[in-house]
């Protein structure tokens, strides 16, 4: 019976380093994932960004139409020369 004892210490033991490699190994990878260039927070600033100018793009479109329909209604022309 001893004998059984011993050997069932030293398996947990190196499943509990397996264990621990394994989930170091993980770490290492989802922090990787996180911070590199093509990383989760790199992607989202991008994102963020490209979204910005599209709203300005947006709003200047929609300004442009505004002052089109402003002078059309009054009875000018409404073409941009700029």
């Amino acid at each position: 019976m001893k004998i059984n004892l011993k050997k069932n210490k030293g398996i947990t033991l190196i499943a509990l380093v397996i264990t621990i490699i394994v989930l170091l190994i993980l770490a290492g990878v989802s922090i990787a994932m996180l911070t590199g260039q093509n990383g989760i927070l790199s992607q989202a600033q991008n994102a963020s960004t490209q979204t910005e100018i599209a709203e300005a793009k947006e709003q200047a479109q929609m300004d442009i139409m505004a002052w089109q329909s402003e002078r059309l209604e009054n009875g000018q022309d409404a073409t941009l020369n700029d």
